[in-house]
């Protein structure tokens, strides 16, 4: 038996197969988000926390784990953050929870500059 869609192995009715391809969205230029800063975005619905750690660029998806809540507005300890209400603490190069009450991780991207400007790929 083919590989096609109608069992046939020839070019007739073979399948089209899409993949997403990843997209970059512009958050802020490199100037704009100082050392030790955060940044919020809407990508498409969810907001992402965008951080700049001693010239490095993470991003995270601005909600904790624990109860919903934004997580962006909380204490930041070199590449920790603590979300301000139960103060679960998350690592923002990872997602990893490092402290309770929250357990599952958050959704982290890919973050790259093009010509000055930090991008978020959403390669969701």
């Amino acid at each position: 038996m083919g590989h096609g869609p109608d069992g046939g192995g020839g070019q007739a009715g073979t399948w089209n197969v899409l993949k997403r391809v990843s997209s970059w969205i512009d958050v802020v230029t490199e100037d704009e988000l100082p050392q030790g800063e955060v940044h919020v975005v809407d990508l498409e619905g969810i907001e992402v926390a965008v951080f700049n750690i001693a010239g490095q660029y993470y991003a995270i998806e601005d909600v904790c784990t624990h109860d919903g809540s934004e997580i962006s507005t909380g204490c930041l300890y070199d590449h920790v953050i603590e979300c301000p209400r139960h103060g679960a603490r998350f690592d923002v190069r990872t997602g990893e929870v490092l402290e309770p009450p929250a357990y599952e991780p958050v959704q982290t991207f890919k973050v790259r500059i093009e010509n000055g400007m930090i991008q978020v790929g959403d390669d969701r």
